[in-house]
């Protein structure tokens, strides 16, 4: 029996319900995006898919609104896919485990992808039912979005005819954004040599951190599990002639890691546990905004010779000494960051280490001062520098007649003043504003809560609350 059945708007759970069957992880929406073309089949209506997965879905407007200048609604279909440690399931094969707990729906042990499955399940409400009133209606669904926002960068937006344009991709019901930062992915790459040496094998490992969005959360002052790892690997060496035979950590750039591990070698053993005992401690005492914050250390098996001296002292030099978190506030509004960076992975590759950050900012030039920053670090390293997916910033408009429609329905509704915020992390309407000039851009969404994290939850309520404001915004565009 579907978890979601009963449940109102019954079209937009069951959407959501039939989305979350098919994985739908970055880089691997192909699936969903042939069930959407299918979905466009089946009911006539006009479509365009594209090498990316990217589909664009057509229905002409309803009766009376011929005339309305058409609207698009957009969204992405592809999601971080993250788990809990003791989570089995394999999200390249399987769909989700969907559970209700009071208002909240979650997945079992994995993220929920309600960011951004909801807003697919709003557009095909909208394209499956007849009943509502509406213009020109003209669904996007992008790919990529989690990755560095490519598909927004690639598609063809010849087919659109819109100048009003909802992005769905918020997640705070009562706020609609109006602006976002610019960004770029940064990768920099420590080439290490490896040499023999005796000692006892260990696994050190980070866990339990609160983790996030790298960019709406990153002001909440949570703790990155890279960075903490790279600070403990720095007092095993210094304090039990430690070697580090590897390094994992953190699942996406624009994920803020809340798991990381090292297998190292020490010739004293008990200096290790204690080293281990002893952070624990410290970061425990830290770590306010991460209660529940583990360093475990236990006996490994080395299937591979450590670094040598300098490759690690190397590597963990790069690890702590690179910046991480906010570098500066905006001025002007409050919470809002203007530039930051978060270190979301570290990996082995062959014989290097792999580090990709996310660097976001409002001001292009500060962007790339931090890129330039990272890069003469690695480099000062041996190392060597990349960057990959910049995207463009949305810039507010003082005019907005579609900001002022939302914001009115919204007060009807509610009896509140809609918030109108601009947010520190990469919208894909940056991209289409950029392809379509004169677009009158909103992004608005309902309670999305710890997205990119096993614990993210979807208010059933706020969808409720959502979808009818959404349903109101299109009849009146008449």
């Amino acid at each position: 029996m579907a978890v979601l059945k009963g449940y109102e708007p019954e079209k937009v759970f069951g959407f959501f319900e039939s989305i979350c069957q098919i994985p739908h992880g970055s880089g691997n929406t192909k699936q969903l995006s042939d069930w959407l073309v299918n979905f466009a089949k089946e009911r006539d209506l006009e479509y365009y898919q594209d090498e990316l997965n990217n589909v664009i879905i057509i229905k002409e407007a309803s009766k009376g609104y011929e005339n309305s200048d058409p609207v698009i609604l957009q969204g992405h279909i592809d999601m971080v896919c993250n788990k809990e440690d003791s989570c089995t399931k394999d999200m390249e094969q399987e769909g989700l485990d969907l559970a209700i707990d009071g208002d909240n729906l979650y997945a079992e042990g994995t993220t929920l992808g309600g960011d951004d499955g909801i807003a697919a399940a709003f557009m095909l409400a909208v394209l499956d039912d007849d009943g509502l009133n509406h213009p020109r209606f003209e669904a996007v669904f992008t790919t990529e979005e989690e990755t560095g926002l490519y598909g927004a960068e690639a598609i063809d937006v010849s087919p659109l005819k819109g100048k009003r344009f909802i992005n769905i991709d918020s997640e705070d019901e009562g706020i609609v954004t109006v602006g976002c930062a610019g960004g770029v992915t940064a990768i920099a790459t420590l080439p290490v040599s490896r040499q023999e040496c005796e000692g006892t094998a260990f696994e050190v490992k980070v866990s339990g951190l609160r983790g996030g969005h790298s960019g709406t959360d990153i002001i909440l002052g949570q703790e990155n599990a890279v960075k903490v790892l790279g600070r403990l690997l720095f007092e095993l060496m210094e304090g039990a002639d430690a070697r580090i035979v590897s390094i994992e950590g953190g699942v996406a750039d624009n994920v803020i890691p809340v798991t990381a591990s090292a297998v190292i070698v020490s010739p004293k053993p008990d200096s290790v546990q204690s080293l281990c005992d002893k952070y624990s401690a410290v970061f425990a005492h830290e770590f306010k905004v991460d209660p529940d914050f583990k360093l475990t250390v236990s006996e490994a098996s080395a299937e591979q010779a450590p670094l040598d001296s300098v490759s690690g002292q190397k590597a963990v030099a790069y690890l702590i000494g690179t910046p991480n978190g906010i570098e500066k506030m905006t001025v002007g509004i409050d919470k809002l960051p203007q530039t930051s960076l978060s270190l979301g992975v570290v990996k082995m590759d062959g014989d290097a280490l792999e580090y990709t950050f996310c660097i976001r900012s409002s001001v292009d030039s500060e962007c790339d001062m931090l890129a330039r920053r990272l890069e003469c670090q690695i480099k000062s390293l041996g190392g060597s520098f990349r960057r990959e997916g910049p995207y463009p910033g949305w810039e507010y408009a003082a005019d907005s007649p579609l900001r002022d429609l939302v914001c009115e329905v919204y007060k009807e509704q509610t009896g509140k003043d809609m918030v109108i915020e601009a947010i520190h992390a990469g919208l894909e309407c940056g991209y289409f504003a950029g392809k379509m000039p004169g677009l009158d851009c909103v992004s608005i969404g309902p309670d999305v809560r710890d997205v990119h994290t096993p614990n993210e939850t979807l208010s059933i309520s706020s969808v409720q609350r959502t979808w009818e404001l959404v349903k109101e915004v299109l009849a009146r565009m008449k």
